[in-house]
Formats: C-alpha cells, structure tokens, sequence
C-alpha cells in the first residue's frame, strides 16, 4: 500500500516536468540501447554484402508485424492498467496483466505457425527477389520460431512501465540490446552464420530478456502482482485492450504493409536501393527511439491524472511534453542533415548504396522537426481512451498517409519518389494531428473547468 501511495503521490502532486523526466530517462535510455542494437546489427549485416542487407530489409516487416502484436496487448493493457490504478483498483490491475500476458504468450505461438507455414509467399509480398530470397528465408523464419519471446518482451516492458517501474523495463531493453550486439559477431562472423546469425542472437537475446522481466513478477517486486490463478478472461478486459491497443496494431501492420510496398518500390532500381532504404531506416530510428521513449514517460502521467480527474495536470504535462520533444526534433535534423555521409559510411556501403543512402537520410529528415508534437498528441489519445482519435492518427503517419504516396510518388519521381513519401506522410499526418489536437485541448479544459465554470480542483 505504500509503494501504492508513493507512486500516486508521484504521478498525481510532484511537478509534471519532474515526474515525466523520471519516468521517460529509463524508457529513453532503454529505446535508446535499443536503437544502437538495431544500428550495430544492421551495421553487421551490411558488412556482409549487399543481397544480406537489402533481405534484412525484407524481413524487417515481419519483424514488425510480430512487435505490433506485442503492443496491441502492451500498450492496450498499459493504458488500461494505469488507469485502473489511477481509481486505486489494485485488483482489477492484478488481474488485467496477469490476462495480457498469458493472451500474448498465445498469440506468438500462433503466429510463429502461421508465419512458417506461409513464409514463402509472405516475404514475396514484402519486397523478397531472387537476389535476396535464401537469405530472407533464413532471416524470417528464426523470426517467427522465436515469435513468443518477441511478443512476450514487447507486452512486459509496456505492463511494467504502466505500474511506475520504468528502471527495470530499461533494464529488460538494455539487456536484450547488450546480448544482441555481443551474439551478433559470434554467430554472423565466428560460427560463419551469415545472417541467419543475426536472427538467432535477437531470439536468444530476447528469450533472455523474457526470463528477467518475468522473473520480476515471479519474485513479487512488482506493484502489481501477477499469478497464474488470476487468469481470469473477461470482455471487459479484452474490449479495454482492444480498445486502446488495436489502433496501434492497425499501424503497426499498416507500417508493415508500408515498408513492404517501399521495398517493391525500391526493387525496380536495383537492390542496392533496397539495401540504402534499409540503412536509412535504422539511422533514423536511432534518432525516433528516443522521442518515442520520452512520449511513453508521458502516457502513464497523463492517464493517471486523466482516471484521477486532475485535468489540469493532463494539459501541463501535454505542454511540457510537447516543447521537450519538439526541441530534441530540431536537433536530431540538423545532427542527419550535417553528418549524413559519415553516418551512413559506417555501415561500409557500396559506392551506390551510400550515395542513395545519404540523400534518403537527408530527405527524411525534412519532417522531423514536425514529429514530437504528432507523438505526443498521439500517446495522449492513448492515455485517456479515446479510441476513435488514436485509432486515426495511429494509421495515418504508415497507413493512410503513407501507402497512396507510395503508390503515386514513384511514378512522379522515380527513386526520389520512394524517398519523398515518408517525409510527405509526416507532414500530413502532423496537420490533421493539429486539428483532432485542437479538439481533445478543448475538451479537457472544459471538464477542467467544470459545467459551472469553475476550476475543477479535485
């Protein structure tokens, strides 16, 4: 009941800026080591060739597709959870974690099937040639064998978060990050693996991570506990998940569909434009990992003072969060746009590749300055269940926005078509993130305020 109280006393009196900054450095630490595993590994991969790149980017959505549903249960319980502990139902929370873990557990086993039994046709569709196809096979179908700790990792760092133990999900990343970039060498270079080597030191390393973040629940240091005999189903809790987690699937597979369409894009100038994507891609999410591990320091403030009816603190910490991210934006474009072809020469390129690959980086750097405001209006749908916005802004910025311009874009500017439609997407996903941002404002200050027109000071 203590550690109950502290962290209430945390979310809902110390200074919003404060508490953010404590909850969003581990998570920022964490997605940051993340983002350096993706970009030491892809570094690896490269230094293998070419045709082992541009397949690792094949793969990558199918990666993706397996994270989405790891945060459909992570981030639809969180929310959920946070809530719930923002009314004081202890048990009700107990019993909404202990239900997302076990469902997601499932859910990787099921799709690891899935994806094995149809691994062919499903890297056809994203993007896979005769060039690259052994490889994307060998990639793809590690991926889905480990498919379980892959979705199991994703809903315990979300579920942890959402209790206030943000230090430890850093931990769980930092350790999955660390044992990936130790194995990838061994297996890829010593064992002669090739990228195969790259597939199993993720698995390994994110089984590993599964154990450990487990295990925090096993020995009862968590806040909220998490037992077997608390597996107790319910539409209530499935349609809370769904509610809030379900927008972040359709985006995460949107994505999916997205990076597959760009990668089949790309093919028609050569795999080196493939290989180039790929780079860019994980330099930029070095960069993106970070704005997103400071958004989710903000979502359990926010939706711990939205379920305590303390609006005032949901509006200051959306201003708060809106300024820092902003801020971090400006500085990571003008980091790509300076150093651009340093960055992308670390992964030894080819001549070709490298010269795609710096212009890619330039080019979608153009919307960063754009994007903290877009993610923080986001995780503040996220936050205080408003399903119907996030579900929007969620398949906007890789779905709605994204998958026409790159239908259109290429056919307009070949090449630099492909390039251009991320960039493009940021920028409309931003505007309409500005109107539904300008509503949800509103209606917070007048719940603030009160039919009387009072502050609300509860």
């Amino acid at each position: 009941m203590e550690q109950l109280d502290d962290r209430s006393k945390l979310l809902g009196q110390e200074k919003v800026s404060k508490v953010i900054t404590k909850l969003a450095i581990p998570a920022i630490i964490g997605m940051l080591v993340n983002a350096v595993y993706n970009f030491v590994d892809t570094m690896f991969v490269s230094w293998i060739g070419t045709n082992a790149m541009s397949a690792a980017q094949v793969g990558f959505p199918v990666f993706m597709v397996l994270v989405a549903f790891g945060q459909l249960f992570g981030i639809g319980g969180s929310s959920y959870t946070s809530r719930l502990l923002g009314e004081n139902n202890k048990k009700e929370a107990s019993k909404t974690i202990t239900v997302v873990y076990i469902t997601t557990i499932i859910t990787g086993v099921i799709l690891g099937i899935c994806g094995l039994v149809f691994l062919e046709p499903l890297v056809n569709m994203f993007g896979a040639n005769s060039d690259n196809i052994s490889y994307t096979l060998a990639y793809t179908s590690i991926l889905f064998i480990g498919a379980p700790f892959i979705l199991g990792n994703m809903a315990l760092n979300n579920l942890l978060r959402a209790e206030g133990s943000a230090i430890i999900s850093m931990f769980g990343l930092m350790l999955g990050a660390i044992l990936n970039i130790i194995l990838d060498p061994i297996f890829i270079f010593a064992f002669d693996m090739g990228i195969a080597g790259a597939a199993l030191a993720t698995i390994i390393a994110q089984a590993i991570t599964t154990v450990f973040l487990l295990s925090y629940y096993i020995r009862k240091k968590s806040l909220i506990p998490m037992k077997l005999s608390m597996f107790k189903p319910s539409k209530k809790i499935y349609n809370q998940i769904l509610t809030i987690g379900l927008p972040t699937l359709i985006r995460q597979l949107l994505a999916s569909f997205s990076i597959g369409l760009m990668n089949k894009a790309a093919t028609g100038y050569g795999t080196e434009a493939v290989a180039a994507i790929g780079i860019v891609s994980k330099v930029f999410m070095l960069g993106f990992y970070a704005l997103l591990g400071y958004t989710q320091g903000f979502l359990p403030v926010a939706g711990y003072n939205y379920g305590a009816k303390k609006y005032q603190r949901v509006l200051d910490s959306t201003k708060v969060s809106t300024k820092v991210s902003t801020i971090y934006c400006i500085i990571v474009f003008a980091v790509f746009m300076i150093f651009a072809e340093p960055i992308v020469m670390i992964f030894r390129p080819e001549a070709e590749v490298a010269r795609i690959a710096v212009k890619g980086l330039r080019i979608w750097s153009i919307s960063l300055p754009l994007l903290g405001y877009s993610m923080v209006i986001n995780m503040l749908f996220q936050a205080i269940g408003k399903a119907k916005e996030a579900a929007i802004l969620s398949i906007s910025r890789q779905g709605i926005m994204l998958i026409p311009l790159i239908l259109i874009l290429p056919s307009l500017f070949s090449l630099n078509g492909v390039l251009l439609a991320q960039p493009v997407a940021d920028v409309l996903t931003f505007i309409l993130t500005g109107i539904l941002g300008i509503i949800v404002n509103k209606e917070i200050y007048q719940l603030r305020d009160g039919s009387n027109g009072l502050p609300n000071v509860a």
